[in-house]
């Protein structure tokens, strides 16, 4: 089983590759896309949205990261991945998925997977470009606006040479609405060269279970998932008894905190027009899982001083550690705000981990 953490546009760049990939459980990570429009993407590009190339093409902790590339011209994509991999990438990541109009309007995304034929002249024409040794990869939906062509855009994809192929579990017209319609990838015949991975609404450990069980793949895409429990990839691992197979204490909401203190502190106070806006991103998806993250979004969402989010977040940090030191701890649930908590309410609650989430 493998366990890819996703590309999401705007979402997962270098710095949170970097911060997921520290906590562990991933196999690899995918660039948010580079498009290529009027010419080949030059070397400078690759370098600023995928800087683990000049790290040997890995994150701090030696994740390999692939760059994906987005564009609806076999040439000018093909050049493209051969000055990615000149420039380090380990692999080439081919997007057939996103649902976003802008991008489909110009010929790329989701909006190619109406043309199979398509589709395959790009991926051939990548996979003929570049060194045998470097795998390519596509990531689609299971179709534009139904699932009629999914048998035919899987079975070209392989045709074309590809190594992996990530499905989407929904079609462009589903966008991100649940449910993920994972059994429509079982039904597809399995190419002998090219695996094939699923994706799509996977958020805790049953979830990962049951997609593999619908879809019939074996390894996993997470995308959404990994910002609401950023440690969703060691859980899965250790429910699921992949890779070393310990057990995984799952992260409370304090762990979780000091990451989001870190976070803004190094990666997320530097620019004063957009200070904080990251931040606020990560809490709300972070606040899927954890109460605590949503009071700490609350306090801070209209702020937009360095120094006044700096300081409500260390000031939402040392209630937390107040409260551990005097052995208030929040229920499962954690549905009341820290001042709801006494030192009769502590009498009362069991010593559990504070903000530990709902069980995975």
């Amino acid at each position: 089983m493998k366990l890819i953490l996703a590309p999401m546009e705007g979402v997962v760049d270098y710095k949170m590759r970097q911060l997921l990939t520290d906590i562990g459980g991933y196999d690899r990570c995918v660039t948010e896309f580079i498009r290529v429009s009027a010419q080949p993407v030059p070397k400078k590009v690759f370098l600023r949205l995928c800087p683990e190339l000049e790290h040997g093409g890995r994150t701090r902790a030696g994740v390999p990261v692939y760059v994906q590339l987005l564009g609806g011209c076999p040439d000018l994509m093909a050049k493209s991945a051969v000055i990615g991999v000149s420039s380090g990438a380990l692999g080439i990541d081919l997007n057939f998925g996103c649902p976003a109009k802008t991008v489909n309007r110009r010929d790329g995304g989701s909006a190619l997977l109406q043309y199979p034929r398509r589709i395959e002249s790009i991926v051939d024409a990548v996979r003929q470009c570049v060194d045998p040794a470097i795998p390519v990869c596509a990531k689609i939906r299971l179709g534009f606006d139904s699932a009629d062509l999914l048998p035919e855009i899987v079975e070209r994809i392989a045709a074309a040479g590809a190594n992996e192929l990530c499905i989407h579990a929904r079609t462009r017209l589903d966008g991100y609405k649940p449910p993920a319609h994972w059994q429509h990838i079982s039904g597809i015949r399995r190419p002998e060269k090219m695996e094939l991975i699923v994706n799509g609404e996977i958020w805790s450990a049953p979830d990962a279970r049951e997609a593999q069980h619908q879809s019939d793949c074996k390894s996993l895409m997470l995308g959404r998932g990994a910002l609401a429990r950023p440690d969703l990839a060691r859980i899965i691992r250790s429910h699921l008894k992949a890779g070393d197979g310990r057990d995984w204490q799952a992260f409370s909401w304090p762990e979780v905190a000091v990451r989001v203190e870190r976070f803004f502190n190094q990666q997320d106070s530097g620019n004063h027009r957009y200070v904080g806006n990251r931040t606020k991103q990560w809490l709300g998806y972070l606040r899927k899982n954890y109460v605590g993250a949503n009071q700490l979004f609350q306090q801070i969402k209209k702020l937009k001083d360095r120094d006044e989010i700096a300081t409500m977040i260390k000031r939402h940090r040392s209630q937390l550690e107040m409260i551990s030191n005097t052995s208030f701890n929040y229920t499962r649930d954690q549905t009341k705000p820290f001042d709801e908590f006494s030192s009769q309410t502590s009498s009362r609650l069991s010593r559990t981990k504070i903000g530990v989430p709902t069980a995975a």
